[in-house]
């Protein structure tokens, strides 16, 4: 059994990466078209084509780093020399430059391709890890667990202290981009110490040697059959989380407005709470924590296959009512309360799905004799950056659609309020419900017929057990 000090060091390196990830994933699209400058068809143009890029790399990073052999192991070192660069690119990937139109946009296709590729670089590792520190299936349950409790606290730290940050550095007397440039150097550090961490204080235990070609480990891949169901219900789970999230900065400013509050009486004293995008994001966070909490018993109790199934059954529910909500004082709280059921069951979610990515790759190695866990894990990155792909350019060209305007710089820094078309207003709802529901009902049939079950997979461990002897 590990040490409680593993667990928590390697929940450090999720809580790094969804720190950047989750800053990404919900405010980039939003810098892009109203801080940098871009028009909503380049901006979903650049992120669709980067985090494609980004999903093909995986694979080949997998590829690589199932291939590495040095005295920390095959995946830990990557941790240690790639954190820098993790953090400088992120800075420049929110960095505007005060250059032409043309000039900016090669800069914005460059550093995204940049960020992306360094990120696949240390997360890919950092995600294969986990079926080379235990041989246990329920063990890999609870470092998973580990790992999306604090990837959410992570989270919660980062889009929390995000929007003050940048009024921070705004009352400084910083312009808008000069202020999301600052509020990224203090996430980009604080992510740095977090990988170093991570790499002082896990370890591998499992010496795994991949013993075929390039050529037939990928023939192995794409005759897996539960790898295949897997990664079609994992892509649609974060194409799930991703049109969510990213339409939030938008469903804030044009649905809810600016300078909304959250309002109760409470023995006899009225309260008023600022309701903020950043405030109901992080709410979701806290909750995906409380979520991720209730994984490993639920997911004993009832089997990772059935658990998958009923929780998105329960979040395609849950967001179809999303849309009847109204938009009121009263509405506000029942958004916010929907927010946090909705988060717990996506924090269920997290790690159940990276721990079925764990018994994806014993059966691979039982069947196929070949041990090719960072190809397997690359590709649970690369379904998650395809359905952030896919999600984060729908909601940009889905918006450009139906007419959507953005606010000019000045217009945001003095949360101007703009008359939208209904047909815009009618997108944002959508995308914050019946899409999501849609996505969600996809994926449970994909995980319908995925076929490792926890009698099955009770089997597998037995029989790799006898074999690695």
């Amino acid at each position: 059994m590990a040490h409680l000090s593993e667990k928590i060091g390697y929940g450090f390196g999720d809580m790094s990466s969804s720190m950047f990830w989750k800053v990404f994933s919900y405010y980039l699209p939003f810098f892009y078209s109203n801080i940098f400058g871009l028009s909503l068809v380049d901006a979903g143009v650049l992120v669709l084509v980067t985090r494609i890029w980004d999903a093909v790399s995986d694979p080949m990073m997998g590829i690589i780093a199932d291939r590495t052999q040095t005295r920390w192991g095959k995946y830990r070192p990557y941790l240690l020399f790639v954190a820098p660069l993790f953090s400088i690119a992120g800075i420049l990937l929110f960095t505007t430059p005060d250059w032409s139109y043309g000039a900016k946009l090669i800069y914005a296709n460059i550093t995204y391709i940049l960020m992306m590729t360094i990120y696949t670089a240390i997360n890919v590792p950092y995600g294969a890890m986990l079926g080379v520190m235990t041989d246990d299936s329920q063990e890999k349950t609870v470092f998973s667990s580990f790992r999306m409790f604090f990837a959410y606290g992570g989270s919660f730290i980062a889009l929390a202290t995000w929007e003050p940050l940048v009024s921070w550095f705004r009352g400084m007397e910083q312009t808008v981009p000069q202020a999301w440039q600052h509020a990224m150097m203090v996430v980009a550090a604080a992510c740095f110490v977090l990988f170093l961490l991570t790499f002082a204080l896990t370890r591998e235990r499992l010496k795994t040697v991949s013993s075929v070609s390039i050529g037939k480990d990928f023939r192995s891949l794409l005759s897996n059959h539960p790898w295949w169901l897997l990664i079609g219900a994992a892509l649609c789970f974060n194409l799930f989380c991703t049109v969510r999230g990213a339409t939030v900065a938008y469903y804030f400013a044009d649905i809810i407005g600016f300078g909304q509050s959250l309002r109760c009486s409470l023995f006899g004293i009225d309260l008023s709470l600022f309701f903020y995008a950043g405030l109901f994001l992080s709410v979701g966070e806290v909750s995906n924590m409380v979520g991720v909490a209730c994984t490993v018993p639920l997911a004993r109790r009832f089997g990772k296959k059935s658990l998958f199934i009923g929780v998105n059954a329960v979040l395609m529910v849950l967001s179809i009512c999303f849309f009847f909500i109204p938009v009121s004082p009263v509405g506000f709280w029942i958004m916010l309360l929907f927010q946090v059921l909705i988060s717990m069951l996506t924090g269920v979610m997290s790690p159940l799905v990276w721990s079925m990515y764990a018994d994806v790759s014993d059966y691979a190695e039982l069947r196929y004799k070949t041990a090719s866990t960072g190809l397997i894990f690359s590709s649970s990155s690369m379904a998650q950056k395809f359905g952030g792909a896919i999600g984060g350019a729908a909601v940009l060209w889905l918006l450009s659609a139906c007419g959507y305007m953005p606010r000019s710089e000045e217009q945001l820094a003095g949360q101007a309020l703009i008359a939208q078309p209904e047909s815009a207003l009618l997108c944002l709802r959508c995308l914050m419900s019946f899409i999501p529901a849609a996505v969600a009902l996809i994926a449970i049939l994909a995980c319908h017929f995925y076929p490792l079950t926890t009698e099955r997979m009770a089997e597998i461990n037995q029989q790799l057990k006898e074999t690695r002897l």
